[in-house]
């Protein structure tokens, strides 16, 4: 009977392997390597069709990709040129709640940056927990929660990828937080604030008594993704900024129903103003 550590070892084996196979595959078909990926979140997709595209290939054909299921992510990977800079284009993610591991969700950031890439620009959609906050801002990530339950690097570890222990001091990059802040003051975009974002398994929004207690434990703005793909990507060495559009903002003592239409409907209203951030972000980096 194998023991466990063999059978992780087999697990990480396989993932290993499954990685390094669809890393082969773009370098055989694609134009360059890029400097920057952007994954596009809930109800921001259309940014990719903004891209002067060199190729733009569905998850479909990538080898081991996993398949996005969620209406509002179109599945393609676009590599091409954004204000003169090598860009991936994630136009669409994966998420845990869709029954995918943390490994598997990350899998295109670990990719990619196996291609070379430098810098992650993270965005999604996701629910206020600070009064203060208002719907349609945009919060630029300073720190995050990881309640998951679940860390894309547990299980052996590939040296050539990343330490075994990754300091975690500045998640998210302090120079790409002030040039996202300055990008914004910039482009005279109103409403972009600063903030610390929490994951949650999902796919169920969160009660009254979840909010509360999320706020209590220093949240700003709850969502389901982006933690994993932020924590492969510092693994992997890279610099990494997440955006997060505020969709709403629940009060836990007169809460209001949440629903998915309304989120991705408000994605819809900031993603203009959100394509100009990227741009001049995108421009500085």
């Amino acid at each position: 009977m194998q023991s466990r550590d063999n059978i992780h070892s087999q697990k990480m084996g396989e993932h290993q392997r499954q990685v390094e196979e669809c890393v082969t595959y773009l370098r055989d078909v694609s134009p360059f390597c890029p400097d920057i990926i952007i994954q596009l979140g809930t109800g921001l997709g259309r940014f990719g069709d903004t891209v002067d595209k060199a190729i733009s290939l569905p998850y479909s054909a990538l080898p081991h990709f996993p398949q996005s299921t969620v209406d509002s992510h179109k599945g393609n990977l676009i590599l091409g040129h954004l204000s003169g800079k090598k860009v991936a284009i994630l136009q669409g993610r994966f998420h845990f709640y869709e029954g995918y591991s943390t490994k598997e969700v990350s899998f295109p950031i670990r990719v990619l940056s196996l291609l070379g890439a430098k810098t992650l620009i993270l965005t999604n959609a996701a629910g206020g927990l600070n009064p203060l906050f208002l719907p349609g801002s945009i919060m630029v990530m300073r720190d995050h929660l990881n309640f998951l339950g679940e860390n894309p690097l547990r299980g052996p570890n590939v040296e050539s990828w990343g330490p075994r222990f990754p300091d975690f001091s500045t998640p998210y990059n302090p120079g790409l937080i002030k040039l996202a802040l300055d990008s914004a003051s910039h482009c005279k975009i109103q409403n972009v604030i600063s903030g610390i974002y929490v994951c949650i398994p999902g796919p169920s929004l969160e009660t009254p008594a979840e909010t509360r207690w999320l706020r209590e434990c220093g949240a700003d703005a709850v969502g389901m993704s982006s933690i994993p793909e932020t924590i492969v990507a510092k693994h992997a060495g890279m610099d990494v900024l997440g955006l997060s559009v505020v969709s709403n903002v629940n009060d836990p003592d007169n809460f209001q129903p949440i629903l998915l239409e309304d989120i991705i409907a408000m994605a819809g209203t900031m993603e203009k103003q959100l394509e100009k951030l990227l741009l001049e972000i995108t421009a500085r980096v």
